[in-house]
């Protein structure tokens, strides 16, 4: 039940972007007189829809996204100055788009076109989409922030290791001594109050004064069913990876992860969540938004990872997902039963991804090529270019961007779109990729 109800909040609150996403070019256009003649979510056939004005309304019975029909997307012919159409699939492609666009102007609006608005009003009415997701998921990353919190390392004593591994990684033996921690008499639930003199309201006040202490016998507060205790623990000697600022680790000479030995007490550290401010959650959205950027930028060599994975048996453990991985993923947050995670852990992560999700969209929907948002904003910057050169060299103001041609691009896009969509559902189902 647990599963199935964690899949629909993910479908909905998509559909729920989806919806405002379109409000966002929506909105703009209308102010700037641009007639809306339909504002739907998803697609295919309609299930229901209603006439408000001039603008239908409607839910479609695909739920897989959504549109709004702005009245004069393309400038017709006349209008470019286009050539009769020549012979050939693809100049009648541009052919039928150009006229099909000029149908849908009435009579005596032509200035209602969305092709006559200017070029910053046009970028507002295509970036309104993108911005209103960006917006989303910096909304939900607040929510998560700033309300609930995010969880770190605390100072309460969640657990112990079974041993001194002689390796990081390395599973316990019984030639393997007892942890310092355990041999000092440290228990689960004791809350670390002072290392070596050094108080320790933080864990990684904790791990400076370990790492500071050295491998003396020193004097370790403990609070324990509200007293304090001290104990005296003996810090071992164990070698670890070598991490870098990224969390990556740091390669040696000889090219495998450099190692350093640390002295260990041997106390793993439970979680608490706590409040960020809003300057925290702002460069969060910013690292998300990159790491995003990074994996569009890549997308091609993500593809083919996943065609490995899906039909030559590589191991899948990450990457790209599509709407059965993403429900599969939301409803793995949802009956997880890990120990110490609560109803607010389960709330945290299912709002993250969705704020993730969304992030998503922006950079997606960014994309400089038609029929994506980013393709419609870089015809409008052309065209903004054009004329600002013709004003410069005082010559005529030149007609709109011919952005008809562009469509067998827009369209070989949506091809490939469906392709990626339908490789996703085969990997999501037979290579899924799991918590």
């Amino acid at each position: 039940m647990a599963f199935t109800l964690a899949v629909v909040v993910v479908v909905v609150g998509l559909l729920v972007s989806i919806a405002l996403h379109e409000v966002g070019h929506m909105v703009p256009a209308k102010r700037f007189g641009v007639r809306v003649s339909q504002y739907m979510v998803g697609f295919g056939p309609t299930l229901w829809s209603r006439t408000r004005g001039e603008t239908e309304y409607g839910l479609k019975a695909i739920p897989l996204g959504g549109y709004v029909r702005l009245v004069g997307m393309l400038p017709p012919a006349d209008v470019v100055g286009a050539a009769p159409p020549r012979a050939g699939r693809m100049a009648e492609l541009v052919a039928d788009a150009r006229a099909a666009s000029a149908e849908e102007i009435r009579p005596g609006e032509d200035h209602r076109a969305f092709y006559r608005l200017s070029t910053p009003r046009k970028v507002v009415v295509m970036t309104g989409g993108p911005l209103m997701n960006l917006l989303i998921a910096g909304v939900l990353l607040a929510v998560v922030g700033v309300g609930i919190g995010v969880p770190v390392p605390g100072t309460t004593v969640a657990s112990m290791p079974a041993c001194v591994p002689a390796a990081q990684g390395r599973p316990c033996t019984d030639a393997d001594p007892a942890t310092p921690a355990e041999v000092a008499g440290v228990r689960t639930g004791d809350r670390l109050v002072a290392y070596d003199g050094v108080p320790t309201p933080t864990w990684e006040d904790f791990q400076q004064a370990v790492a500071g202490a050295g491998t003396a016998v020193v004097p370790l507060t403990v609070e324990r069913a509200g007293e304090e205790l001290t104990l005296q623990v003996e810090p071992a000697l164990r070698g670890r990876v070598v991490l870098g600022a990224d969390g990556a680790p740091v390669p040696g000479a000889d090219g495998e992860p450099a190692t350093e030995t640390v002295p260990f007490v041997g106390v793993t550290p439970g979680y608490e969540r706590e409040r960020q401010s809003v300057g925290t959650v702002a460069a969060q959205l910013g690292d998300v938004t990159w790491q995003t950027a990074r994996v569009v930028a890549t997308l091609p060599v993500h593809v083919v990872e996943v065609g490995r994975a899906a039909f030559g048996g590589a191991e899948r453990t990450d990457g790209i997902l599509g709407p059965v991985g993403i429900g599969r993923v939301a409803g793995e947050i949802a009956t997880t039963d890990a120990p110490g995670v609560t109803v607010s852990d389960r709330v945290a992560t299912m709002l993250t991804l969705l704020a993730v999700l969304n992030v998503a969209l922006f950079v997606f929907n960014m994309i400089p090529l038609l029929p994506l948002d980013g393709g419609h904003v870089a015809g409008a910057l052309w065209e903004g270019a054009r004329r600002q050169v013709a004003r410069l060299r005082g010559r005529p103001r030149p007609a709109p961007t011919d952005v008809a041609r562009m469509m067998p691009v827009a369209y070989g896009v949506f091809i490939a779109l469906i392709g990626l969509g339908v490789l996703l559902l085969y990997a999501d189902i037979v290579r899924p990729i799991t918590l």
